[in-house]
């Protein structure tokens, strides 16, 4: 219109072209100033009841957009930039009018662990005719963390403890346990749980309980993070499905991506959880790029959320093998404890951290990631057979196995390879 208008006006002078040119260039000027006040007074807020959901859960998170001013807004458009994978909650909102609120819920299906920042959210507007836009963009105030998905376990193999009633282990113990070792000066830091105050009162000064360790016996779990262990098959990604009424009374069941780093997070997860339910003491060592991290041993539902928050953030980028792993804790572990290495290790250098643990009395279990069904071409089975011969549990696991299944059979069929070894003994005996 305002090309026509103006080269008609130019040309010929005719009226009508010059009614044409105003019009249009009026037209423009009022789009122009409306783009300019469409996103004035808007405001947005999200929110959702917990920040922690699991892999597979549906997160739920609601938006909240409000116009502060007293002109109408005639269109918004809401985009969530948010790292989530499929994440949801992008809206066209039409006619917002002066001093209103619109509300609304955005459901997304969780499928990879780690942390992801709520944001940022991107407010579009323009006017009536599109000619203009403008955008405003609101940072993220909040994260959402997603644990590792957790497979029930019925039953797995049990470390056999240490006499009940027997003598504290003459260690000290940074958290409360029913073995008091004596008291010492307050430090900065320190719980005030911890604090006995008749012995402070009496010195006038603030003095703390010391513990030792409890003598059950513990379950440490060795995580392989190694940046060269790990492999992963090629796959198909697939988009999650929309989220509506029927499907949250019919969940599909999320699929763990074909990678070993994926299955070992989920089987510690997993093995986690079962022996906390157990009040059986976990502990957790992983590795890091360039340190290892040492979760110390406790029975407690905190421990187990300390566990998953650790296992939601692990990569594999870490120069440390698993064999040094072992022999980094391997002083700190109670006799008669288990160790349960998960690990997708081709290499005989497991052998060596499994010796050292046969050494000191302790009993290692190996929840062995067959490498080739992963897409390797090396294969793990050779190393799988050394361990059998060594007497050490071995758990096999494939790619796209039921982890459930997998982990809770394997207790029963351990128990009756170790009674095929013993009848030939007892026969003989007999």
């Amino acid at each position: 219109m305002l090309l026509v208008g103006g080269v008609g006006t130019a040309v010929t002078g005719n009226v009508v072209y010059v009614r044409l040119l105003y019009l249009s260039a009026l037209l423009i000027t009022i789009a122009w100033l409306t783009s300019m006040f469409a996103l004035r007074g808007i405001k947005v807020e999200r929110y959702a009841r917990s920040l922690r959901a699991g892999v597979g859960d549906i997160f739920e998170e609601h938006f909240e957009i409000l116009n502060t001013s007293k002109i109408p807004k005639l269109w918004l458009e809401v985009a969530n930039e948010s790292s989530i994978p499929h994440a949801t909650g992008s809206r066209i909102l039409t006619f917002l009018r002066a001093k209103q609120k619109r509300v609304y819920t955005a459901r997304t299906w969780l499928t990879n662990r780690g942390g992801f920042p709520l944001g940022p959210t991107t407010i579009t507007s323009g006017d009536l005719f599109g000619i203009f836009r403008s955008s405003k963009t609101f940072p993220a105030t909040s994260s959402l963390m997603v644990l590792p998905m957790i497979f029930p376990v019925s039953e797995f193999l049990s470390p056999p403890g240490l006499l009940p009633g027997g003598k504290a282990i003459r260690r000290k113990s940074i958290d409360i346990t029913p073995h008091a070792a004596g008291i010492r000066e307050y430090v900065p830091g320190d719980p005030m749980k911890r604090i006995h105050w008749p012995t402070s009162i009496r010195r006038e000064q603030l003095m703390v309980k010391e513990f030792e360790q409890d003598p059950q016996a513990e379950v440490w779990l060795f995580l392989d993070t190694h940046k060269n262990a790990h492999v992963a098959r090629h796959s198909e990604m697939y988009d999650a499905p929309p989220i509506d009424d029927l499907l949250l009374l019919r969940r599909r069941k999320v699929k763990l991506p074909p990678a070993t780093l994926e299955y070992s997070i989920s089987i510690t997860a997993s093995l986690a959880h079962y022996f906390i339910a157990q009040r059986r003491a976990v502990g957790l060592v992983s590795a890091l790029e360039r340190s290892f991290k040492v979760i110390p041993a406790e029975r407690s539902e905190r421990q187990e959320a300390k566990i998953l928050e650790e296992l939601a953030f692990l990569r594999a980028e870490s120069t440390y093998t698993l064999p040094g792993l072992v022999t980094a804790q391997l002083g700190q572990l109670p006799q008669g404890s288990s160790a349960i290495l998960v690990t997708p290790m081709i290499w005989p250098e497991l052998l060596l951290g499994v010796d050292s643990l046969l050494r000191r009395n302790l009993r290692p279990v190996v929840v062995l990631l067959m490498s080739q069904s992963f897409g390797s071409r090396a294969n793990n089975e050779d190393l799988a057979q050394s361990l059998n011969e060594r007497k050490v549990p071995v758990c096999r696991v494939y790619c796209e196995a039921d982890l459930s299944e997998t982990l809770s059979s394997f207790a029963v069929n351990t128990f009756s390879q170790e009674m095929s070894w013993r009848k030939p003994v007892l026969s003989h005996l007999t």
